[in-house]
């Protein structure tokens, strides 16, 4: 038996969750060996999600799901918004080489030895995590030493109506879920930031919680008055939604921050509110958002995820970006999986846009995490 060929994808925006599964498998056409499928519906479709579930699990034959409900999805070349739709992708891997876990505390049976390599052995997993459990952060910095050198890729349940399902194997809500692959899946990723730094990286010298007291021992909202320039600083509250706090990833080699939205001001303490729980002498620079720039950095993860891969052709792949990005920073024509595309050729693509992004152990806002199975 052959697991060389390529995923099979299905899409579909009909009216009816029956009809939309009738749909996709006819553009799957036979399931073949296939024995692990991935799943994402939109809002239209969320409170059928177990309905659906069991009947795609009657129709293929196929036994294991992961996926997620999200405010919106994607697939290869298209982007489904603002209307019920699904995408599915029929994947064959070996026997043995895959366990799906429905909560982060129920991993450890899938612990695996370490290897003395670092970049040898890796276990990646995809994750979905619920944004109402408060404990997520702490679930993602463990889930990795639970697996045994694992790699997380993944992203936050998103959805406007408040359905926070997810699929592993059955559907599952408040945890953290997804798939576990054997080290010896060749699987390549990449991550690509939505937002610009502007200014150099300062410390955060004094903190409270969400609030910076104070950024290189001078009052964090004098600091931030300056980053961002005299135009924004004179009307502050324009600068809400498009000037973000971000924080560098310590030992990265690649110039990595997580981004945190400004979320208030306290003008006659001179304070910042920033969206994370922060601790004191933490590096922070700040950063906006741009379109031009995003489709730069995009393309830049793409051209280099397509020399690490070399001659390699990609089976299939998992695109999850933030809600945030999607057609606010691409616009309108499906820009962000068109781009995919452009590179690697029209190979089968599913994701959805989160409420954050997961990558290695971090959770992060306004960036596109891509993850091809070679």
């Amino acid at each position: 038996m052959t697991y060389s060929t390529p995923f099979k994808l299905g899409h579909s925006n009909r009216s009816s969750w029956q009809d939309a599964i009738d749909d996709c498998l006819q553009q799957t056409g036979e399931v073949g060996n296939a024995n692990l499928a991935f799943l994402y519906v939109t809002d239209g479709y969320a409170k059928d999600l177990g309905n659906i579930l069991r009947s795609l699990k009657q129709k293929t034959g196929i036994h294991h799901w992961v996926g997620s409900v999200g405010a919106a999805v994607n697939c290869t070349n298209t982007e489904y918004y603002d209307q019920p739709a699904m995408v599915m992708m029929l994947a064959a891997f070996p026997e043995g080489s895959f366990s799906l876990f429905n909560h982060a505390e129920d991993s450890h049976h899938l612990s695996a030895g370490e290897t003395d390599e670092l970049m040898t052995g890796v276990r990646i997993a995809l994750v979905h995590g619920d944004p109402r459990n408060g404990r997520i952060p702490q679930l993602l910095e463990s889930l990795p030493e639970n697996l045994g050198n694992g790699y997380l890729v993944g992203g936050i349940t998103s959805s406007e109506s408040q359905i926070f399902f997810q699929i592993a194997d059955e559907i599952t809500e408040g945890q953290l879920s997804g798939v576990v692959f054997n080290d010896d899946i060749p699987v390549a990723t990449g991550l690509s930031q939505g937002c610009t730094p502007i200014g150099r990286t300062h410390m955060l010298t004094d903190c409270d919680n969400h609030m910076a007291i104070s950024i290189d021992n001078r009052p964090a909202l004098d600091v931030f008055r300056e980053e961002i320039g005299e135009v924004l600083s004179k009307d502050i509250n324009r600068a809400a939604g498009y000037i973000f706090a971000a924080f560098p990833v310590r030992g990265s080699d690649t110039a990595d921050y997580t981004v945190r939205n400004i979320i208030g001001i306290d003008p006659k303490n001179n304070m910042l509110a920033i969206g994370d729980q922060m601790k004191a002498e933490t590096p922070i620079m700040f950063c906006r958002r741009d379109g031009r720039a995003a489709v730069k950095d995009m393309q830049r993860m793409l051209d280099d995820l397509k020399k690490r891969i070399g001659k390699a052709t990609p089976r299939g792949g998992i695109y999850i970006s933030c809600i945030g990005r999607s057609r606010h920073l691409f616009g309108e024509d499906n820009t962000e999986m068109k781009m995919i595309s452009a590179v690697f050729g029209e190979i089968p693509i599913v994701g959805f846009y989160a409420n954050g992004e997961i990558a290695g152990q971090r959770l992060y806002g306004y960036t596109g995490v891509l993850t091809l199975f070679l």
